[in-house]
């Protein structure tokens, strides 16, 4: 990716997270109702809870995303959350969204991934 490209998509999806960060933690329990009951039942506390915390972990994201600190990190982080987002809100009318935000976050994650990472990855024997 070139250089100009990486920062429009780091920071619209940091923008992204930031802005559904907050709006979550306005209203977490119309947000909860996305989710659908059966996945409501392995939540290990309330729905309001673990709403608030999703805002948190929403908003630090795109804090990092922003500051392009950790990126790969908060790209991982986020890709995991995208796709439980996927799996317990079931297919709807933004299901679209989330797949596009899902495969930004992959593109970015693997345009930052850490040089130790690649030259791990590198050095390994595949027998």
């Amino acid at each position: 990716m070139n250089k100009s490209s990486y920062h429009i998509l780091r920071v619209g999806l940091a923008v992204t997270f930031l802005w559904v960060g907050i709006l979550i933690a306005k209203n977490p329990l119309d947000w909860g109702s996305f989710i659908e009951p059966w996945a409501a039942g392995f939540l290990p506390g309330s729905l309001h809870s673990a709403m608030v915390a999703t805002a948190v972990m929403d908003i630090v994201v795109g804090f990092l995303l922003l500051i392009d600190f950790w990126t790969w990190l908060a790209a991982l982080v986020a890709a995991f959350h995208l796709v439980v987002v996927l799996v317990v809100t079931g297919i709807g009318n933004v299901t679209v969204r989330d797949i596009g935000l899902l495969a930004g976050m992959l593109a970015l994650m693997a345009d930052s991934r850490p040089p130790s990472f690649l030259a791990r990855l590198k050095s390994r024997k595949y027998a």
